[in-house]
């Protein structure tokens, strides 16, 4: 969450959206979150070892999380974004065809609305104690030169631009708790994974796509990972998950959106 990034200009590629406000001479794309773990994970590493070897401090170069296709004409700008993040879903598609295809159906991993009254409020605490952790660790690690400036919206400002981070923050949520906490912890469990690696695969691979961010987004979601998984051993149910992540990124992205250059604090 920072503040906005030194261009609006950003351009569609196939490796998400390339933000311009990087320090001179960096301008690695975002990871795409919507790709297989592994292949963002690479992608994140390669992005690291990029940033490493620029010749920048991490905290001199900047990365955009929701950024801009076409800031000239919104109403394709707006309609590249359907299309990323109806696309990203597909992933989690699938993982609902095996789980329909083993016979257990969405129930197996908590992917419904039947208990929802304790699921939010549960949701609700996680984002409010994971959140704040985080927005600490953030601050923390770029302070210390461990993370590069996350410039998390730079998208132009229409009337469906608070709409579209919401949905923004859905699908990162859908994404990763669907597939990098419930299924990877369901399947390896059945496959007679130990409950410590299973926990500790989920938080590892979560950790490894967010290497872009420097070395504090890895432990910091390292951390949130390794307590999501635990959790998740705990309640079998995804659902607490899902509004907890949802709650995150809304919030981190309409704070930014809203926040971004107008408070001292962030950077």
């Amino acid at each position: 969450m920072d503040p906005e990034s030194d261009t609006a200009d950003s351009v569609p590629s196939d490796a998400g959206t390339v933000d311009a406000g990087h320090a001179p001479g960096v301008g690695d794309p975002v990871p795409d979150e919507s790709w297989a773990p592994a292949a963002t994970a690479i992608n994140s590493i390669l992005s690291l070892v990029n940033s490493l070897t620029s010749g920048e401090q991490l905290r001199n170069q900047s990365r955009t999380l929701v950024g801009t296709y076409v800031p000239d004409r919104p109403w394709l700008d707006i309609l590249y974004q359907v299309a990323h993040i109806s696309l990203a879903l597909v992933p989690v598609l699938l993982v609902l065809h095996f789980l329909r295809r083993s016979g257990e159906g969405r129930a197996a991993i908590g992917l419904d609305m039947r208990d929802w009254k304790r699921d939010l409020p549960k949701g609700m605490l996680l984002a409010a104690v994971m959140g704040g952790i985080g927005l600490a660790f953030y601050l923390l690690a770029y302070k210390l030169g461990m993370n590069v400036r996350i410039a998390a919206v730079s998208t132009t400002r229409e009337w469906w631009t608070p709409l579209l981070l919401v949905a923004s923050a859905s699908y990162n949520a859908i994404l990763e708790e669907v597939i990098v906490l419930a299924y990877f912890i369901h399947r390896t469990a059945q496959i007679g994974w130990k409950p410590w690696a299973q926990v500790g695969g989920s938080a590892l691979v979560r950790a490894s796509y967010h290497l872009y961010q420097g070395f504090g987004g890895f432990l910091g979601n390292l951390g949130m990972g390794l307590v999501f998984a635990l959790l998740y051993r705990r309640w079998n149910r995804v659902m607490p998950f899902f509004w907890a992540h949802l709650f995150i990124d809304a919030g981190a992205f309409l704070g930014y959106y809203y926040l971004g250059g107008h408070v001292s604090w962030l950077p």
